[in-house]
């Protein structure tokens, strides 16, 4: 019988099988191809420039062009003068820096950016200088400079200055400079400067100086200075000095100084200046206090100057006058008009007396 042409394919299979096996055994001896990091990391640097001296249009990671580039992600060290548009930020850490135009179709960042920043998100490592508009949000790692507008936040962390407005929250680890307005807040870690408004609250570790809303409050770690309006409650560990009015109370633990409205409860240890407020009080009062309810002077204190309120309590020196229905002066100098007056550096029944009480 003659073989068919399957019984030769078969046989030369059989035939070409030890030779098979030796060379599948011997793999390792081969030289590597490339690792899929090595095809990942070509695949990241591919770009094609069409472009003159690094003028034109350059696609793909082109890493310097004057004039448009286009790239899904950057990476590396790159340079853009002009229109850099890109589908996502840059790999960590970014490197590159974009002078001109960057928009993200959705993201795009940089490690500087100076010019004008569109996208869903925009992230820069470290500076973004110049117009940034994202309707979810804005990051620098360091300094955002100049007009800001997000559509839910914005933070760097070091500084904000220019004019800066986010639909929930606006933040500094530095401080905040300009115009800042936040839908729910406003904070810095440092020092807050000009206008700034926060639909709940705004706040610095720091200093603040200007114009400060806080829907619910306002406050600082150090100094407030200006004019603070607060729902609830403004208030700072060190001084407060300025116009500053708030719904429940208005407070400071070092100074209390210019005028201070509060339909609730104004104090600090030291008060001078103008004060309307329910209840009011301090060691070291100068000024003028309306408190229709209460005010009170802390022991060993002193009062200088004119207070009305129902209840006038001053348990050091008073210098000047209490008008209420009970006056109460540890040592007067001055003159009390009330009901009930008492005087405790008064003789005798001249101590507690009605209608008038006074001692030089």
């Amino acid at each position: 019988m003659r073989p068919t042409s399957a019984d030769l394919i078969l046989a030369l299979s059989i035939a070409l099988l030890p030779a098979t096996a030796a060379s599948l055994l011997a793999q390792d001896s081969l030289p590597p191809g490339p690792s899929t990091a090595d095809t990942i990391a070509a695949h990241h640097d591919w770009h094609l420039d069409l472009a003159a001296h690094h003028a034109g249009v350059g696609i793909g990671n082109s890493p310097d062009i004057t004039g448009l580039r286009l790239n899904f992600r950057d990476e590396g060290p790159v340079r853009v003068q002009g229109v850099n548009v890109t589908l996502w930020v840059p790999y960590d850490p970014a490197q590159g820096v974009v002078r001109g135009v960057a928009i993200g179709l959705p993201l795009t960042g940089a490690r500087q950016i100076a010019g004008v920043a569109a996208g869903l998100g925009i992230d820069a490592a470290e500076d973004l200088d110049g117009v940034a508009l994202a309707p979810i949000g804005v990051g620098a790692g360091k300094r955002l400079r100049g007009i800001t507008l997000a559509g839910i936040g914005a933070g760097s962390g070091h500084d904000i200055s220019g004019i800066a407005l986010a639909g929930i929250g606006l933040g500094s680890g530095g401080s905040l400079s300009g115009l800042m307005v936040g839908g729910v807040g406003v904070g810095a870690g440092d020092n807050m400067t000009g206008i700034v408004v926060g639909g709940v609250g705004a706040g610095a570790g720091g200093n603040v100086k200007g114009l400060t809303i806080g829907g619910v409050g306002a406050g600082a770690g150090g100094n407030i200075t200006g004019i603070t309006v607060a729902g609830i409650g403004a208030g700072a560990g060190g001084r407060v000095r300025g116009l500053t009015i708030a719904g429940i109370g208005v407070g400071a633990g070092g100074s209390l100084e210019g005028i201070a409205i509060s339909a609730g409860a104004a104090g600090a240890p030291r008060v001078k200046g103008l004060v309307v407020a329910t209840a009011a009080g301090g060691r070291q009062v100068t000024g003028v206090i309306l408190a229709p309810a209460y005010f009170r002077v802390e022991s060993g204190g002193r009062f200088a100057g004119l207070s009305a309120s129902a209840f006038n309590y001053v348990r050091g020196t008073q210098r000047g006058l209490t008008i209420g229905i009970f006056n109460f002066a540890h040592e007067l100098h001055g003159l009390q008009i009330g009901v009930l007056n008492y005087a405790g550096n008064n003789h005798g029944l001249l101590r507690l007396v009605p209608l008038v009480n006074a001692h030089r």
